[in-house]
């Protein structure tokens, strides 16, 4: 027990100075660069956005509908709950084989469905809320 003791100790002593020399690097590369960097006085025209060589027209700060926000938050929602689909039905195959033991496939059934009521739902509720109507 002693031994062990002894190694992690040791093994903590490492970690210790480990971490202590990266981080004295991080903070003497970043010393490094503000000393030797060239720095350009803050000019309008480099406070500018670069538009490939377009002028720019207005501000760089416009506000977005709401709308696209949740539209986009729905699409990965319901992307990533398909994703999750794809090893279910693999499992649920797996189960009705006869591959996997101790669960009956009417379980695994019952899961599926409970999982897909509630993609549906959540797909009813924001069709209702309007959120599916593009203007």
């Amino acid at each position: 027990m002693q031994e062990a003791t002894q190694s992690y100790h040791g093994q903590l002593h490492t970690h210790r100075i480990f971490s202590i020399h990266r981080n004295h690097f991080c903070r003497r590369s970043i010393l490094l660069a503000k000393l030797i960097s060239f720095r350009t006085p803050d000019t309008t025209l480099k406070l500018q956005p670069f538009e490939c060589s377009e002028t720019p027209i207005g501000g760089a700060r416009i506000r977005f509908k709401v709308s696209y926000y949740i539209f986009a938050l729905l699409f990965l929602l319901f992307d990533i709950e398909t994703l999750f689909l794809f090893p279910c039905a693999k499992i649920f195959r797996a189960v009705v084989n006869g591959e996997v033991a101790g669960i009956t496939p009417h379980l695994i059934f019952i899961e599926l469905a409970v999982f897909i009521g509630i993609l549906f739902s959540g797909l009813i509720y924001a069709w209702r809320k309007g959120v599916l109507v593009w203007e």
